[in-house]
């Protein structure tokens, strides 16, 4: 038998002054049986960082030619392409192809380390590619955040992000990883 998604739900008031975004999402989370709360919660952030009217939650982990979220213009290409964790480079290569814009946001501490020392020389040839890495303390106190209902306040100013709920306060700064 096979396992359902776990459905959460997430409210979450988004502060971009970088980008003058301010705005509330009610967020349906449908959470894969082999994604973890750390990882789940980074799909929140990263949707924060980037939220508008058509960025949407894909079926990610569960389907090799979507991303984790993405945002589509009105005559259906990709817009923003973007994934979580270390992808394959066989991967990034067709998300480059189909996409406008293909970010990758690195997450896991020395783990993520490794996958970006093996392939930064491979990934400097797509011109449309920004790899972000998410400190590892950062990644794991955000898992501590995960419920079945969230209520979450995400400021973002100068660079910096704060993730708040009622009990944690995290401040999160992320690392632009240079294609050399």
């Amino acid at each position: 038998m096979a396992l359902k998604a776990t459905i959460l739900k997430a409210e979450l008031h988004i502060a971009d002054m970088e980008r003058h975004y301010y705005n509330s999402h009610n967020l349906t989370i449908a959470r894969h049986p082999s994604e973890n709360d750390e990882r789940m919660m980074l799909r929140i952030l990263v949707f924060a960082l980037h939220a508008d009217e058509h960025l949407t939650f894909t079926k990610g982990i569960s389907t090799d030619d979507e991303p984790d979220i993405w945002r589509k213009n009105l005559s259906g290409e990709i817009e923003l392409w973007i994934e979580l964790g270390q992808p394959d480079e066989k991967r990034i290569r067709r998300a480059c192809g189909r996409a406008k814009q293909v970010l990758i946001y690195n997450y896991g501490g020395r783990q993520a380390d490794i996958w970006w020392q093996q392939s930064q020389t491979s990934l400097k040839r797509f011109r449309n590619l920004t790899v972000v890495n998410i400190p590892y303390q950062a990644s794991s106190q955000l898992r501590d955040m995960a419920a079945k209902a969230m209520q979450l306040q995400c400021t973002i100013q100068d660079g910096q992000v704060l993730m708040t709920d009622d009990q944690h306060s995290i401040d999160i700064e992320l690392e632009k990883r240079e294609l050399m």
